[in-house]
């Protein structure tokens, strides 16, 4: 009924374009989990199949890039409204994603360069890298690397500074910098910092640093950044919340084994509201 339609929530729809981790700590689960508590909701297309524990990935199937192209088509119902994209598995599906994204002209993206597991194993080549850097990056709003994926997309510079800067000369139009694995120098003891690099300006958060090893923590911080961009967010108010739900759904994490810990997302709905106040300079 019309008065019924009328009463149907806006729900700020993202779509998601990564691999599926069967662990649920990483990939579509974790996305499709961050976006809902974080208010959205996600639409999730595939790009990789993995066969992967808590410990490490064994074992990676990139996605038919034609079934990529005809699922995104066949969600004209949507109205997406952020794109969230996560593995990209090899050349084929690095394709089919700027094609997909091509279909959203406007549309905030947020990028996670997962280019290597949690355990070691390599998700990317040379030469996938640098067609990530040529055709994706200039379609990026935010990229949100590690500080390792950070130095291998921009090789030959020193400082995380001067390589933000090259990636946003590429034409993506920031990078959110974490740092929980590879401290930045500087950095008090037991404290995390995590920095946004923009044409305009640099600003940095600082974060009480959680015991263990996660795995899914970029996930869940890109998924959630993407949500909130999706409801209208501005960069840097999207940027802390995201921080925010990524470090109380870590600090709320479980191990089920003796590997690493995987983040628990949905420990309380709604989910943003941190227990950890960020300093911010």
């Amino acid at each position: 009924m019309a008065g019924e339609a009328a009463l149907e929530p806006h729900l700020p729809t993202v779509l998601v374009l990564a691999g599926h981790d069967p662990t649920g700590g990483a990939g579509l689960v974790a996305d499709a989990e961050a976006v809902a508590a974080a208010g959205g909701w996600a639409l999730t297309v595939p790009t990789a199949l993995t066969v992967q524990s808590c410990r490490d990935v064994a074992a990676m199937v990139p996605a038919d890039p034609a079934l990529m192209r005809q699922s995104v088509a066949a969600l004209d119902e949507f109205a997406v409204a952020a794109i969230k994209v996560g593995l990209v598995a090899d050349l084929a599906t690095l394709d089919a994603v700027t094609d997909i994204l091509g279909r959203f002209p406007g549309v905030p993206v947020v990028a996670d360069p997962v280019l290597r597991a949690g355990g070691g194993r390599e998700l990317s080549t040379i030469e996938l890298v640098d067609a990530y850097r040529e055709r994706l990056l200039p379609r990026v709003d935010i990229l949100t690397p590690n500080r390792g994926e950070l130095a291998r997309l921009s090789p030959g510079l020193e400082e995380d500074t001067e390589r933000a800067v090259a990636l946003m000369q590429l034409g993506c139009q920031g990078v959110l910098v974490t740092a929980t694995d590879d401290p930045v120098p500087g950095t008090p003891q037991g404290r995390v910092a995590h920095t946004l690099h923009t044409p305009d300006q640099s600003r940095q958060w600082s974060w009480p640093r959680l015991d263990g090893r996660f795995h899914g923590s970029g996930c869940t911080l890109a998924s959630c950044l993407a949500a909130r961009l999706a409801a209208g967010e501005s960069l840097v108010a999207a940027c802390e919340q995201a921080q925010a739900f990524t470090w109380e759904a870590l600090a709320h994490g479980w191990r089920p084994g003796q590997a690493q810990r995987l983040p628990r997302r949905l420990w309380r709905l709604p989910g943003l509201s941190p227990h950890a106040t960020p300093a911010s300079r």
